[in-house]
């Protein structure tokens, strides 16, 4: 949630004392306003424009909110606006103030250099070469702890050494896991590569956490049925897919209408990890669910239209390309979202897929529901597909195909969740 800019405070709170707003409701005043900050910026409303606030006010009430908070935040974000128009050349004057300090800081410590562009500069690699969304805020993060961890260095002075000291603070003081040095370790090297274009240098010295071997965790098909069996609509459905096609999360979530061929059974994962496609069986118990679901996609895409939306979201450049792909229904997400989403450059209403927070949450509930001990999450039911595959005797090749892996040996490691043959289990030939 955005927090209040530190100008706006200070002559909030003095005005909720003028106004006599008892000390107790202060903090509650402070969030009215921080969600109606919040709402203005997620839907691109104008803050000084008063009309938005019934608007605010009725998302509350979709919200569940009971008549006395919303009286409450009515009265917090009237004190707002009669701040704003009162008070504007105060905030202003704050405002610069802290520009000055600011700037101040800068020319004081020279340590203190602008990293802006080299953020810009990532982002425009990252997209370049169609990184995910999940990568970029990855290589971010760690760009923004190295920045931290050497002070805010000018980045064209940056040397091997501060990449080793930082690379040694994580092993050794703060003592991360071995995937999460890898990772800060691979976004680094993109980060030198492609955006100070300078080679890494020799980190053999650097110490590196010892990885230790995944066994990654299976559920039995009577607590897949459990965990199912205690989710609602759509989410029992997601799950099903999850489990019956080998999906990951985000393959599920991104998967359209076009993408279901319900004749030869078949389901095209399009844009899997590493931007690979693939084919998988759909399983034919759940066809009549799927069916029934894709007709309440068919509606609502129907309902869309008629109210003059944009359509669904498309990827990379496709929409330049065929300019009314969007409206297509074989375009529209097969799991779409509760709520549209605002596009301010073209200033329309479209319609993004099922948040996958939605589904972690919903499937954490069910797991807790269902009394399950183990550390289930929505890969752990890829991770039973594999496994059940693998009991029933499929090929491991066969699985390879299905997960969409581009090594075997990744594979494999689903060979350590199933009860292997013991000396003990072994027969003698002759028993043959």
């Amino acid at each position: 949630m955005k927090s209040i800019p530190a100008e706006i405070k200070i002559l909030y709170d003095a005005a909720l004392v003028k106004k006599g707003v008892p000390l107790t409701a202060h903090y509650y005043y402070r969030k009215w306003l921080k969600y109606y900050l919040d709402f203005f910026l997620k839907y691109h409303h104008e803050k000084s424009n008063r009309e938005n606030l019934s608007l605010f006010i009725k998302k509350l009430k979709d919200k569940k909110q009971t008549e006395e908070q919303r009286k409450q935040a009515f009265h917090a974000v009237t004190i707002f606006y009669e701040l704003e128009s009162s008070d504007h050349d105060k905030i202003e004057a704050l405002k610069n103030k802290k520009e000055n300090i600011s700037t101040k800081k800068a020319e004081l410590n020279p340590m203190c250099a602008d990293w802006r562009t080299v953020y810009n500069d990532l982002n425009a690699e990252i997209k370049l070469r169609h990184y995910s969304q999940k990568t970029l805020k990855s290589y971010r993060g760690w760009v923004r702890q190295l920045q931290n961890f050497i002070k805010s260095k000018d980045p064209r002075q940056l040397s091997t050494s501060d990449v080793k000291g930082f690379l040694t603070h994580l092993a050794v003081e703060r003592k991360v896991a071995a995937s999460t040095q890898n990772q800060a370790f691979n976004a680094l090297l993109f980060f030198y590569r492609h955006i100070l274009k300078n080679e890494f240098g020799d980190l053999k010295d650097v110490p590196r956490v010892k990885r230790k071997p995944y066994i990654p965790v299976v559920l039995s098909r009577e607590e897949i049925d459990a965990i199912i069996s205690r989710l609602s609509y759509p989410y029992d459905l997601i799950v099903k897919l999850l489990y019956g096609c080998g999906l990951r999360l985000s393959e599920g979530m991104n998967l359209r209408v076009n993408c279901f061929n319900f004749d030869a059974l078949i389901l095209t994962v399009h844009y899997g990890k590493g931007q690979k496609d693939r084919t998988v069986p759909i399983p034919e118990t759940i066809v009549p669910e799927l069916k029934t679901h894709l007709q309440s996609v068919i509606d609502l895409h129907q309902k869309d239209l008629k109210a003059g939306y944009a359509g669904a979201f498309l990827p990379s450049l496709l929409e330049k390309k065929y300019k009314n792909a969007a409206k297509e229904l074989v375009w529209q997400w097969f799991f779409p979202a509760k709520t549209l989403t605002f596009v301010p450059e073209t200033k329309e209403y479209k319609r993004y897929h099922r948040h996958d927070t939605h589904v972690q949450k919903a499937i954490k509930r069910a797991v807790e529901r269902a009394k399950i001990p183990k550390r289930a999450s929505a890969h752990t039911f890829r991770h039973s597909f594999a496994s059940h595959l693998l009991q029933a005797n499929y090929d491991i090749r066969t699985i390879q195909e299905l997960l969409g892996h581009s090594d075997v040996r990744t594979t494999m490691v689903y060979t350590h969740t199933i009860k292997s043959r013991t000396i003990k289990d072994a027969k003698s030939p002759l028993d043959f």
